[in-house]
């Protein structure tokens, strides 16, 4: 029999809190609060949100099999009016909504159908909004065979949507870890597949922010698509056996590694950021004093690819001085020059090589 999406909270809903599942959502648990903490130590916390949503759009993308890569993005970041190939436009699509959809929660503390409607309208470009025409088959890509096909009846869908977001904010529905939480919501959004298009990217972007309205997170730094992306059959598999055999151990079990590693990654990311920026603070103070501040430090970490107008803008300079800080910098090696047309820019090519490595 199709599987047919039901209301939540299911029925014996403790169930799925297996031995097995609630030993891995402790360890989870206990790695996503240090990544907590440590992204606390950070001086500036856009440095965070500004490279890890970039990361995360860029990997989420990916798992949609629109692929590019770091230079592209950040140039898209820098250069707005230069032309950018479609992929990189689309990453910088995803990580705009991610970041509309942190300030939305972090505001309101609730996850609201409208913003998941705003967050996929920015992803898609359109306003198509809830499904309402049926057709929607969801397809192996590599055979053609229709593998899933989520509710057809624009009623159901709706009542299904309206069903999970009271689900998400309303905490005395459900008794179960938090963490277990997310991954039913998770499965219960690409199950009901409210949208005609871009429901992968928005799913794992209500991932992020329900970490946040659960004050597991105080920033968007959780970027699990990078899991995710080195084995997408096995994401894929995982989310469909539980609608084939209604076994969710292995698609919980799944989740809460995914969180538990990522978390991992993550923390030995922003540990390897934090030394990074004392040795340029250590090192800039020492060869080129006259032009050091910690707003410069937040500059060359805030934009791994900087160019006059940010220096002039965030150290509130003219554009004389912030053509000489950066040179200066070109000079003495911590920057690299580039130019583009007519445009010079400067990457931190230490901090770039940071999130390519951890990537690999």
């Amino acid at each position: 029999m199709p599987y047919q999406v039901q209301p939540l909270p299911f029925k014996n809903e403790s169930d799925l809190e297996s031995k097995a599942v609630l030993k891995k959502a402790a360890s989870a648990h206990r790695y996503l609060a240090e990544l907590k903490g440590i992204a606390a130590t950070i001086p500036n916390e856009i440095i965070l949100i500004n490279m890890l949503t970039l990361q995360e759009a860029k990997d989420s993308s990916a798992v949609e099999n629109i692929i590019t890569t770091h230079d592209e993005i950040f140039k898209a970041e820098l250069f707005p009016s230069h032309p950018k190939n479609h992929a990189a436009k689309e990453v910088q699509d995803y990580a705009t909504a991610l970041k509309l959809g942190f300030q939305k929660v972090k505001k309101n503390r609730l996850i609201r159908l409208n913003d998941v409607i705003e967050i996929q309208s920015l992803l898609e470009k359109n306003k198509a909004g809830l499904r309402k025409l049926p057709g929607t088959e969801l397809k192996n890509l590599t055979t053609g065979e229709v593998v899933y096909t989520p509710p057809q009846d624009a009623d159901a869908i709706s009542k299904l949507i309206d069903n999970l977001m009271t689900y998400i904010n309303d905490e005395s529905l459900s008794d179960l870890d938090v963490l277990v939480k997310m991954a039913v919501i998770h499965h219960q959004f690409e199950s009901i597949h409210p949208f005609y298009d871009g429901n992968g990217r928005a799913g794992r972007i209500i991932n992020i922010l329900y970490l946040v309205t659960n004050h597991l997170l105080d920033l968007p730094v959780l970027y699990l698509s990078r899991f995710i992306i080195r084995d997408k059959s096995a994401y894929y598999k995982n989310l469909q056996d539980v609608r084939d055999t209604n076994e969710w151990e292995p698609w919980l079990l799944y989740m809460l590694n995914g969180i538990e590693q990522t978390s991992i990654k993550t923390i030995n990311l922003i540990q390897d950021i934090k030394a990074l920026m004392m040795q340029y603070k250590h090192d800039i103070r020492k060869k080129l004093p006259k032009i050091y501040s910690q707003d410069l430090i937040n500059n060359l970490f805030k934009h791994p690819y900087t160019k006059i107008d940010f220096v002039m803008n965030d150290l509130r300079v003219s554009r004389i001085t912030a053509t000489k800080y950066l040179d200066l910098l070109a000079e003495k090696g911590f920057l690299q020059k580039n130019k583009i047309s007519r445009s010079n820019y400067y990457i931190n090519k230490p901090l770039c090589d940071l999130f390519i490595e951890n990537n690999a």
